[in-house]
């Protein structure tokens, strides 16, 4: 999720309007942090900001991925007769589901980050990704 960044301006002529504008604009988005400047007649405000429908759209696509990644572990969970957690660990699902890795390098970068190695799975993890996110496009 990444920050983003919009400027206003609040002229003293037309303070109303500009205000309006950006009072509807804060209703729409998260705000990570406003400035604001006074030079030459007007008020000059930077917002940084998340869009929260891109938040919300995130928050789907983790989720599926989380369910599809948590369905194909189940069943190779079943088939080597060992937990699930033995064949992708908790943890390690939420952050594969947050980068949605497209490629084995990709998933050998987040699961090194998190002090642990790659699965024998990763191939299947990659193609369980994949599928979810082709479906959520189409």
């Amino acid at each position: 999720m990444s920050t983003e960044i919009r400027t206003f301006s609040i002229p003293d002529a037309a303070a109303e309007e500009a205000q309006a504008q950006l009072s509807s604009f804060l209703r729409t988005v998260e705000v990570q942090r406003i400035e604001t400047a006074y030079a030459d007649g007007a008020w000059r405000v930077l917002v940084l900001f998340t869009d929260l429908r891109r938040k919300e759209e995130s928050q789907q696509i983790e989720a599926a991925i989380a369910a599809a990644l948590n369905g194909w572990r189940d069943k190779a969970a079943a088939q080597a007769g060992v937990t699930r957690d033995a064949v992708l660990a908790d943890d390690l699902v939420q952050e594969i589901a947050r980068f949605a890795p497209t490629t084995e390098h990709e998933l050998s970068i987040i699961v090194n980050a998190r002090g642990q190695a790659i699965s024998p799975h990763g191939g299947e993890i990659v193609q369980v990704v994949r599928s979810t996110l082709d479906l959520l496009i189409d």
